[in-house]
């Protein structure tokens, strides 16, 4: 069986199925099922198959390195070892063994208890299961009788609702029709919300089983699946471009969703009687807009002064319409638009005098990575409260740099700065200044007429209905207003509890205010969107916000529980090509650098003494290796200090202690070289004849009595590594020593690393450059 190959598998059991609040994963969704650890390992033990090993390569041995030995390399791919692999991704089909329903299913994890299975709540709907069922341990058969399991004396007496499940993998789709169960859907919003639903939940679609989608607002919209291509009785939606069509049931459906689509687009977004159209403002000029009940209008600013603080103001409000302002830093950590239950910065009041705004300091924590700001615009309208109003709500929304506190453009408070003449006297009812010759008949007036209000000190007639409306929050000093609206609005923002719509019935978390509720979805809450930096989509975060360990890992690390999971992926590292976790990645990356600053403290490689060699002394291989020919025994082993290619003409096997048979193979190359020449046409060696020649020269030393006395100071010297020899190579290696001194006369990195650098990569510029800026450290000395 070659890789290619499809993994084959055979495999089915049975399980009972298990509450998903007595697992560790409450909030399955979608298709996803838990199996026990045993059922992975039957699995796997059903697609063991046999390939060729594919064992890590050492850094102490490499294929491309010169001296690496060839024979290791033979010996190595001799080898084989037994694999498992199991296909991707893994589907299965679910039957229900009392009615027979079945359904497809793909997997989320293996930690289930054993003999049972996990199923989210599409999945039990969609076989039958009730919760009544998994409580007292009784299922239905087809006629919809209850069969009580527990009084069959061949079973056991806590054996419950028993499915089927059996791999089976299905095909790609390419094509999948939607019914909607209800009238009013419009195709045109359903694009994302799809998309991120069967991205996030689904691995699998089941034809005739019913397809739930949350909307933005929480709500459920619920659809038919009737029809697929390929055809069949389930399709595979991962890894795949699917083609989706939402249709109506029937003509009276579909008469209806159109007469609700008319009706809406007489308020749609940019006509005169609707909302405003959101769009991208900046700090220089003032949006006016409106906005209806209900209605949020959102606008994205992509740039500010990041050392100020920033203001976003709403003013010109009329104060019998309640108009909420929110934002929300749009960075990886959130990509949610700001609603009244998601969103970061929040001003649910009331203003008296028709402005409200949110200052938000540089130093927030908040704004860090921040993309742009997300503001939305909304018309607050109370539950329950009828038909909404037709009548939009109109509002100037500017963003500006505000001052810094201590500054000399800060505001100055011109209540406390404000002097007053002798003259004047304060009213002791409304508080105002007076001239003291009218002070007597403006407070007789005032008292009969006005009074004052303790907390807020604001003045009302003690007739108008301002007054009698008036209200403050014990609990919450800085909440108050003057109308029923206002009243009603913070009562139900801040003194009803509210149950966070992501988080779904199994575990639901209920809150006692609103601003709580959006605290927890922009934080903890386990379908916040995130943005992953392994997988690089909007996906929610997961995680178990009960869990206090994993909020401590998602402290410590900075990943999501998503982030987590995905980043448990590796990789192959493209410099040393360890494999790598993914999240692991930027620490395995810093220990590259650290071995980079290392180097920089150590002696850079010795190269060959051989003026034309263009070689290190001990070997250097693609991924870093300095010494590798030494390391694999292919290193000089000579006191000459020449590389192992140089020495090689001068290698005989005799016993030579004192050196004085190698001296007299060194003069006579030399000899060779004056005398005869090496015959290469690109030579430029000064001490060959052939290279004289080729450089213009003039010849000297063709006879032997002219040559050894030119010769002779050469092996003088023979014993002193800081004096060159001059041995011919080849032109290629000859040109590498000319590049290498190129790169170093470019001033980034020594002349040592710079011929490592080209013996690395066989003499390819580009190459060196990456291989420099991989493992060299930067020239420090000059």
């Amino acid at each position: 069986m070659s890789d290619n190959d499809p993994v084959q598998l055979s495999w089915s059991n049975s399980f009972t199925v298990a509450h998903a609040t007595q697992s560790a994963a409450r909030d399955l969704q979608g298709d996803k099922i838990l199996l026990p650890q045993s059922a992975l390992e039957q699995l796997l033990a059903a697609s063991t198959r046999t390939t060729p090993s594919s064992a890590h390569t050492f850094t102490a041995f490499d294929a491309f390195n010169p001296y690496s030995v060839a024979s290791a390399r033979q010996e190595r791919g001799r080898f084989q070892e037994t694999s498992q692999q199991l296909p991707h991704p893994l589907m299965f089909r679910l039957v229900n063994q009392k009615n027979g329903n079945a359904i497809y299913a793909g997997i989320r994890e293996f930690s289930a208890e054993e003999g049972q299975a996990v199923l989210s709540t599409y999945l039990l709907e969609a076989l039958g299961i009730t919760e009544d069922e998994l409580s007292n341990g009784q299922a239905q058969d087809n006629s919809g009788d209850v069969i009580d399991l527990t009084e069959d004396d061949s079973k056991p007496s806590n054996q419950g609702v028993r499915i089927t499940v059996k791999a089976q993998q299905l095909p790609k789709g390419t094509y999948v029709r939607l019914r909607p169960l209800e009238a009013g859907y419009n195709p045109d919003d359903w694009k994302s919300l799809l998309e991120r639903q069967l991205r996030a939940s689904y691995t699998t679609l089941t034809m005739n089983a019913m397809l739930s989608v949350k909307g933005v607002k929480g709500e459920e919209f619920r659809f038919l699946i009737d029809k697929f291509e390929p055809e069949g009785e389930g399709i595979c939606v991962v890894d795949t471009d699917l083609e989706v069509d939402i249709e109506a049931l029937n003509e009276e459906q579909a008469r209806e969703t159109l007469r609700q689509i008319a009706a809406r687009s007489q308020t749609a977004p940019g006509t005169e009687g609707g909302s405003s159209k959101g769009h991208t403002i900046d700090i220089w000029k003032d949006v006016e807009g409106q906005v209806l009940e209900g209605d949020y209008v959102d606008y994205d600013l992509t740039a500010w002064d990041k050392s100020r603080p920033i203001v976003i103001e709403l003013s010109e409000l009329a104060p019998d319409q309640e108009v909420d302002l929110f934002i929300s830093p749009k960075s990886a950590r959130q990509r949610a638009l700001p609603r009244d239950s998601e969103h970061v910065f929040g001003d649910f009041s009331s203003p008296s005098d028709g402005v409200k705004r949110i200052v938000i300091q540089p130093s927030n924590v908040e704004l860090e990575n921040a993309e742009s700001l997300l503001i939305s615009v909304h018309g607050y309208s109370l539950p329950d409260s009828g038909e909404p109003s037709t009548t939009p709500r109109r509002y100037k929304l500017r963003a500006k740099a505000g001052d810094l506190a201590g500054s000399a453009d800060a505001p100055i408070n011109l209540e406390a700065t404000t002097e007053h003449s002798d003259d004047e006297e304060r009213c002791r009812n409304c508080l105002q200044w007076v001239p003291k010759r009218t002070i007597f008949l403006h407070e007789n007036f005032c008292r009969r007429n006005n009074i004052l209000c303790p907390e807020c000190k604001n003045v009302f007639l003690k007739s108008s209905d301002a007054w009698a409306s008036h209200w403050h929050c014990p609990t919450h000093p800085e909440a108050y207003g003057s109308t029923p609206l206002s009243k009603a609005k913070h009562n139900h923002i801040q003194h009803t509890n509210h149950t966070c719509p992501s988080c779904g019935p199994s575990t639901p978390f209920t809150f006692p205010s609103l601003p709580l509720l959006a605290q927890h979805r922009t934080t903890t809450c386990p379908y916040k969107l995130i943005l992953c930096q392994f997988c690089h989509l909007e996906v929610c975060q997961e995680g178990d916000p009960l869990d206090p360990s994993s909020e401590a890992e998602t402290v410590l690390t900075g990943l999501t529980a998503h982030e987590r999971a995905d980043g448990a992926r590796t990789t192959d590292c493209h410099l040393c090509d360890a494999i790598v976790r993914l999240r692991d990645m930027p620490a395995h990356m810093a220990h590259h650098e650290l071995d980079k600053a290392a180097r920089a403290r150590q002696d850079p490689p010795p190269i060959c003494r051989n003026a034309l060699c263009s070689r290190t002394l001990h070997g250097v291989g693609p991924k870093g290796q300095v010494g590798a020919g030494t390391r694999m025994g292919q290193g000089p082993g000579n006191d000459l200090g020449l590389c192992s290619i140089c020495f090689g003409p001068l290698y005989v096997s005799m016993y030579d202690p004192e050196g004085k048979a190698l001296r007299r193979r060194v003069e006579r190359r030399y000899l060779t070289q004056l005398m005869k020449g090496c015959g290469r046409s690109g030579c430029r060696n000064e001490w060959c004849r052939t290279g004289r020649k080729n450089l213009g020269l003039e010849e000297k030393g063709t006879g032997t009595a002219a040559a050894l006395p030119m010769i002779k100071p050469l092996l003088e010297t023979l014993g002193d590594h800081n004096q060159p020899v001059h041995f011919c190579v080849d032109e290629s290696t000859q040109k590498r020593s000319k590049v290498a001194e190129m790169l170093a006369a470019e001033g980034g990195y020594d002349l040592e690393w710079c011929v490592a650098a080209l013996e690395a990569e066989g003499g390819d510029l580009g190459r060196a450059r990456g291989w420099l800026e991989d493992w060299a450290p930067v020239k420090t000395r000059r």
